[in-house]
Formats: structure tokens, sequence, C-alpha cells
């Protein structure tokens, strides 16, 4: 019979309720709170409120934590990225939640060090059409939705970085995330039957061979990704998957193109080998 009070048994675990509070987008109290959480085996249900920017606001979220304290019969877990002191007072005085202040974990130290004032701005693009950071990172996700798979040659010596692979392997996701999160332009093209029986790369991407990075993936996990595609089709057959990936392996070694395998990697553990590896003149964050 399973001792149901083992504490390494997951399914035994209570629920801890974990709310992100921000009075911006929540974003940056999400993310840095997962990366936090990632650490415990813990159950969880999350919740985001963001734009929480007035005192108003401020007494609903506590009436939320407090809610949540009184059913899970736990002391939910409280991220929060606010700028706004009153709002931050109102609720580090009412809620029955644990209460993780990031901010004031970094921002104030970094005031006394610094010995200069943080402008206590609220969220990353407070004001999006002044950003002349923001405006870029339009740009490109604008230049890489244009050069998602192969679709245009025009402008390709702007691109940042260019990916390639056989389709399926992860080269649109991580153009898009390369984009949205540095503020990258960047293409991709899809390795395809006729580039391996001609043995080169596709003749648009050799001057600029520099910026090429390969993804690959285990064919078995090819398959499955593709059968979900098209079922039963020749292009998800695993006979076909381990051809295409061998050839496209093989055209990355003969041509000296940096690659890595895509098939345990998230987008983010696949962008930041590649820009490790490829050095992109300029990073946005």
């Amino acid at each position: 019979m399973q001792d149901t009070d083992d504490p390494n048994d997951f399914t035994s675990m209570p629920q801890r309720t974990v709310f992100f509070v921000s009075d911006g987008t929540g974003i940056t109290a999400e993310t840095f709170g997962n990366a936090i959480l990632a650490q415990f085996e813990a159950k969880t249900r999350m919740v985001r409120l963001p734009f929480v920017d007035t005192v108003d606001k401020a007494h609903q979220v506590v009436r939320q934590i407090n809610h949540a304290a009184e059913l899970d019969g736990s002391r939910p877990i409280v991220f929060t990225t606010l700028v706004n002191m009153e709002v931050l007072e109102v609720i580090q005085g009412s809620c029955n939640g644990m209460l993780l202040d990031m901010f004031g974990m970094f921002v104030h130290p970094l005031e006394q060090e610094l010995q200069i004032k943080s402008n206590h701005r609220i969220g990353r693009f407070s004001d999006a059409s002044k950003s002349k950071e923001y405006q870029n990172r339009i740009e490109a996700i604008n230049f890489s939705l244009a050069h998602d798979d192969g679709q245009s040659n025009r402008d390709l010596e702007q691109s940042d970085v260019i990916l390639v692979g056989v389709s399926r392997s992860g080269k649109t996701p991580t153009s898009l995330y390369l984009a949205m999160q540095y503020g990258l332009k960047a293409s991709n093209y899809p390795l395809i039957p006729e580039d391996f029986d001609r043995r080169q790369l596709p003749p648009a991407l050799v001057p600029h061979k520099a910026k090429i990075f390969g993804l690959t993936i285990q064919p078995e996990r090819l398959s499955e990704i593709r059968n979900e595609r098209r079922p039963h089709s020749k292009y998800a057959s695993l006979e076909n998957c381990r051809n295409e990936v061998a050839e496209a392996e093989a055209m990355m070694r003969r041509t000296g193109i940096r690659w890595l395998s895509t098939t345990t990697k998230s987008i983010e553990e696949i962008a930041t080998t590649i820009l490790q590896e490829i050095h992109p003149g300029r990073l946005e964050y």
C-alpha cells in the first residue's frame, strides 16, 4: 500500500496558488517567478494579475489573494514587480500571502550602490511610440515573418542570423523568438531533397555563410511532429525523416555550418546557443 504521507510523493502535495502581480504586463514577475519555482517540485496554480496600477485595484488583488488562502488552507506565494508605492503598500499591509517584492529586493540596493534613484518606470516599454528599441523589435518581427521558410531572398544580407534545417525542426519558432526577445532579424530556410541532390546549400544562402546556423532533430521525434500535421504521409514516415536528417547533418558537416539538435531543448536554450555561436552585432533587451 502506498504511503500517501511520503514527502517525495508529488501527487500528495497540497496545491499552492502563485500570484504574479504587476502594474505593467506581469511578464517580468512571471518569468522570474517561474524560474525560481522551477527549482521546486511543487503543485501550483498560476494567476497573473497585470495592470494593477491603482489603490482600488490593489484592494481587489488583496481580496483575491486572501480568498485563495482560505480555499487552499495555505499562504499563496505572491511575486510582485510593482513600481507604485501606494499600490504596493496596500498589498504589503493586507494580503495573507508570502510576498516577494522583486523590485524591492534589487532596485533599492542598486539605488544605494549607484547613488542614484531609479526612474520607477512601469513596464519595459512605457511609451512604445517613443521607444526606438520597441520599433526595432516590430521591424525585426516583420522581417522574420517575411523571410520565414525561405519565402523571400530580398534583403537577405540584412539578416542577423539565418537558420537552416529540415522542415519542422524548430526554425520558425526560434526565428520569431530571436526577433521578439532580442530584436534580431532572423531568416530561416528549409533544406529540401533538391538541396541534398545538389549536395549544396541553397544558392541564395552561400554568400551569407557566416550568419548561418543549423538545426537538426532526432528522426523519431521529427516523424511524430510531422504525423500531427500530415498523418501517414511519406513526408512524415520514419524512413523519410531518417533520410532527410542524415542528409541535412552531412551537408552541415561538409559546409562547416555550426548546428545543434533541438530534440530535447527549449526555444530559449536554442536561442542562447545561437547567440553564443553567431555573435550578432546588436542585441536588444
